[in-house]
């Protein structure tokens, strides 16, 4: 790839024009065949329609909206690392390069501006370079979707409208773009965006949300019947026409003699209005079935107790699929390019990668440390305190440890030391005595401890939610029966003072 001069790098080259035009006609109040003409015309080279109702459908379908944010976020939310190509210093030194390249606040505004390829197919991120300092960086400018086209041949390649060459636009030069295209189906890019799956359902809600406020702005009051004679001049009947007017806006009317009036009740039956909510429903749970991979809505809640997770949460596939394509593409994009302009082009380059942290019992770790450890097995400290997210300690620091070995002092041999050591606490017994007590009162009390518990675990489990739970232990708790459990009790505590007693003659 050849190497671009300076003065190129630092221009911008897609920067609004007479062409790239910032200004764009709202679609309004879009209806189906108006959906299906515009999606007709991004197949056939012309997306800017498509474009702006992938926009607009963000901006007007707040469940949408909703989604696809949470699908966003949840890639913005991992952890972000680079590893060296190797561990000579030339690889750990473009390595540590690039880490604080992707360390700076630009970069993570570069993520969110790529993963708006999400929605619309691809996006689009154009490179402007501050060559005045090294290593050189660059500037990352979100450029509209509508200043590009794929060309007319593969449909695959996308180019940069351009004032001199109009539509068919010119090639993206090598080093200034960044153009994100997740691949979330196979086939033309144009058509890959989650807006243009979701397209039908976002029109169809529209129009079923405009349906239930006419159906509701109908039936939702009173029918007002005015009646007047047949003598009633033109003035009355104006007078009685305002009358149901007001009644419609301020639920009161002043008539005269003469004047009959009828309010008649909304029709009950019907489900009209549960008819379209629960077609709005079924529509955005077609929508959130797209975006995040399950029909759940987004605020649905289980009313059950137990850890329960957001229902907006991505599927883990999706999200992985997500980050893997979007790493693939800044390697490619912004790591490359950083590099060969910085250190020369590479055999192998760093690799920037999304980290998916990785559930672990910890405790069960401590208990296999616990056994292994003294029998021979080798751990490195760091991946330990990984493990359990605790930083290297500073040099000079106070450190936790097990406390020093006790040694103890040599028996002496002569009978004057021996009649001293008499008085010494190393005369006394090895082996505590209340050991077995201690021992003995610990498996008695575990059956006392299952049977008291046993009718809470049973109410617990049988509980929809924290209210019957609390009510249901209300009810238990007269009748549980701590009487064994208290005289056990005391007998420990007796083995307690002991065990003190020993430990203070010790």
């Amino acid at each position: 790839m050849p190497m671009p001069r300076t003065a190129d790098l630092r221009r911008e080259l897609a920067a609004p024009s007479s062409i790239r035009s910032i200004w764009r006609q709202s679609l309004g109040s879009i209806e189906l065949s108006q959906m299906v003409s515009l999606l007709q015309a991004a197949d056939m080279g012309n997306a800017d329609a498509y474009l702006t109702l992938a926009e607009e459908m963000e901006e007007r379908d707040p469940h949408y909206a909703s989604v696809l944010s949470t699908r966003k976020r949840a890639v913005l939310g991992l952890e972000r690392k680079v590893e060296s190509a190797s561990d000579k210093r030339s690889d750990k030194k473009m390595a540590d390069a690039v880490r604080a390249l992707i360390a700076g606040p630009a970069f993570g505004q570069l993520l969110p501006a790529l993963l708006d390829a999400l929605g619309k197919g691809y996006s689009a991120v154009e490179l402007v370079w501050d060559t005045g300092s090294t290593p050189w960086t660059p500037r990352y400018v979100w450029r509209d979707p509508r200043f590009f086209r794929y060309d007319r041949e593969t449909g695959n390649t996308l180019r940069l409208l351009d004032d001199a060459s109009g539509w068919a636009g010119i090639p993206l030069p090598p080093y200034r773009f960044i153009v994100h295209t997740p691949r979330l189906k196979m086939g033309l890019p144009i058509r890959g965006g989650l807006a243009r799956l979701c397209a039908s359902a976002f029109v169809c809600s529209k129009i079923t949300l405009n349906g239930w406020l006419a159906y509701s702005e109908t039936y939702g009051q009173p029918t007002r019947i005015g009646r007047y004679s047949a003598a009633a001049t033109d003035e009355e009947k104006r007078l009685l026409r305002e009358a149901l007017q007001g009644l419609g806006q301020d639920a009161y009317a002043a008539l005269g003699q003469g004047f009959d009036l009828e309010l008649l009740a909304a029709p009950a039956g019907g489900g009209g209005s549960d008819l379209y909510e629960r077609l709005l429903d079924n529509l955005q749970k077609l929508i959130s079935k797209a975006v995040l991979g399950r029909s759940d809505a987004a605020d649905a809640t289980s009313g059950k107790l137990g850890n329960e997770q957001s229902s907006s949460e991505v599927r883990r596939d999706i999200l992985e699929s997500d980050a893997e394509e979007l790493a693939d593409t800044i390697n490619a994009q912004l790591v490359r390019p950083f590099i060969d302009l910085n250190f020369g082009p590479q055999a192998v380059y760093p690799v920037f990668q999304f980290h998916f942290p990785e559930a672990e019992d910890l405790a069960l770790l401590v208990t296999a440390l616990e056994k292994l450890v003294p029998l021979g097995l080798k751990v490195e400290q760091s991946i330990i305190r990984d493990k359990f997210g605790l930083p290297d300690p500073d040099e000079g620091a106070e450190l936790l440890g097990a406390p020093p070995a006790v040694t103890e002092p040599p028996v002496p041999q002569d009978g004057a030391a021996a009649v001293n050591r008499a008085l010494n606490r190393a005369t006394l017994p090895d082996i505590d005595p209340t050991a077995p007590l201690v021992e003995r009162l610990g498996n008695e009390a575990e059956p006392l401890m299952n049977a008291l518990l046993e009718p809470v675990r049973t109410a617990l489990d049988d509980s929809a939610d924290l209210m019957e739970f609390r009510e249901k232990l209300l009810k238990l708790y007269p009748e549980m029966d701590s009487k064994a459990f208290a005289e056990l009790m005391g007998q420990a505590l007796a083995v307690a003072d002991a065990a003190g007693y020993w430990d203070a003659q010790q």
